[in-house]
């Protein structure tokens, strides 16, 4: 692990520790896949499952029953702790919900209103690790949003906990089936996935890439996305090492294409760290992949750590200060805050109920996190009485022809000569 001092970083050093972008072979290699599983459907899901994750699916829902025997399964205490999760997420998006506005004034009536998508399908990762969380963290807000049917998909075999977790957030069908050959069946449907019109949930490079070509190819919309793992610790002398130690490496346990970068303005900090994070990763059961991910640490003074955090724009931004508040009125991007040495990001992973599922690689410079809009629309609507048609003909008529667009002028024209009397319009005809 590298401690590099702000004024001695080149600009080229600099940029490459910001650059999260994954390698062009990427959507080399999740392209043929997209365009198989558009071609072949459910073969195309067997054949990527026996091929990537060694599993032959037949069935390719999770029936009712397999559900029910894993909450059968469940440990209490893991049971308990996903509704106590399920609680605060349900709590923090329904205070989410837009109501409907509208406006009326002088024959002018305008307004907007929300509707939720008829569908959204939501992916869980697995591989190595179980994640009930993400269950939670996905489907929760879109029951929330009010979306009719909601799906997920998650590859095999799939743990006890997240079919739990997926049973309690509501999910209406869940499909044994991951990685990118997941994101699009759920874009574009196959025999068995309905196709849903949002796809949302976070993954790994090839999850995220089939997510881009998904949304570009109009299958279906996302959210923003939702890649390799990564904090951002902001911290002055009052930090505590081995708690920011705990937050670096807890984000390099998710995968080796992880980063935690420590941004600090104090130098004894910075040598405590490195020191804390290579003997944890060494103890750790996941020392392997939490090895391969990138840490940095960076010293400077406060304006450069907050200037670094902003232009890195991280999916989580934890911020260890004399004055927590003041250095947070200054960040402009990122996923989530977490302010304070007593507050890990692992309690917003799982139980603050903010949402986990944040924008990666520097994705914060024009996304928050997933939330209930993520799963509406908005509608506006107008309308107009006699007096409104009045006021506002001449502005809408005048600025038409300006535009060059005689039938828009006339359009209201046409209004105006029916509210007339008849005498008055027979003396304006022609």
């Amino acid at each position: 692990m590298r401690v590099l001092r702000f004024d001695s970083v080149s600009r080229e050093e600099r940029a490459s520790i910001i650059d999260r972008t994954p390698s062009a072979d990427v959507e080399e290699d999740v392209r043929p896949i997209v365009e198989k599983v558009r071609e072949k459907g459910d073969e195309a899901l067997r054949g990527y499952t026996r091929e990537f994750d060694g599993v032959e699916v037949e069935e390719i829902r999770v029936s009712d029953d397999r559900i029910e025997d894993a909450r059968d399964a469940c440990d209490d205490g893991v049971l308990r702790a996903v509704d106590d999760a399920a609680e605060r997420i349900r709590g923090f998006h329904e205070k989410q919900v837009r109501d409907d506005r509208s406006a009326s004034e002088n024959g002018i009536e305008v307004g907007r209103r929300f509707v939720p998508l008829g569908s959204a399908g939501a992916y869980v990762p697995g591989g190595g690790a179980a994640y009930p969380s993400t269950a939670l963290m996905t489907v929760i807000p879109a029951r929330v949003a009010g979306v009719e049917r909601v799906v997920a998909c998650t590859p095999p075999p799939v743990p006890d906990a997240t079919l739990a977790a997926l049973d309690v957030a509501g999910a209406d069908d869940v499909y044994r089936v991951g990685g990118a050959q997941a994101i699009t069946a759920m874009g574009y449907g196959t025999e068995t996935v309905a196709s849903c019109d949002a796809v949302v949930g976070p993954g790994n490079v090839y999850v995220t890439e089939a997510k881009r070509q998904v949304r570009d190819d109009d299958g279906a919309r996302i959210e923003f996305p939702a890649g390799p793992s990564e904090v951002v610790v902001i911290a002055d002398s009052t930090g505590d090492a081995g708690n920011i130690a705990a937050d670096m490496v807890a984000q390099t346990e998710h995968d080796a294409d992880a980063s935690a970068v420590l941004a600090t303005t104090d130098g004894e900090l910075a040598r405590d760290v490195a020191d804390e994070v290579e003997r944890r990763v060494e103890d750790a059961e996941r020392s392997e992949t939490m090895s391969a991910a990138t840490c940095e640490i960076l010293v400077g003074d406060l304006d450069a750590c907050i200037g670094f955090a902003n232009e890195y724009a991280p999916e989580h931004l934890s911020v260890v200060t004399r004055d927590d508040d003041a250095v947070l009125r200054r960040i402009r991007n990122a996923g989530s805050v977490f302010l304070g040495t007593n507050t890990p990001v692992a309690a917003g992973d799982y139980a603050t109920g903010t949402n986990h599922v944040l924008p990666t690689g520097g994705g914060a410079r024009l996304h928050g996190g997933l939330n209930v809009d993520d799963f509406v629309r908005a509608t506006t609507y107008q309308r107009l009485d006699e007096e409104g048609v009045e006021r506002l003909a001449e502005t809408v008529t005048t600025l038409a022809r300006a535009e060059g667009l005689e039938a828009h002028a006339r359009s209201v024209e046409e209004r105006l000569r029916r509210q007339e009397p008849e005498d008055m319009k027979r003396e304006s005809d022609p």
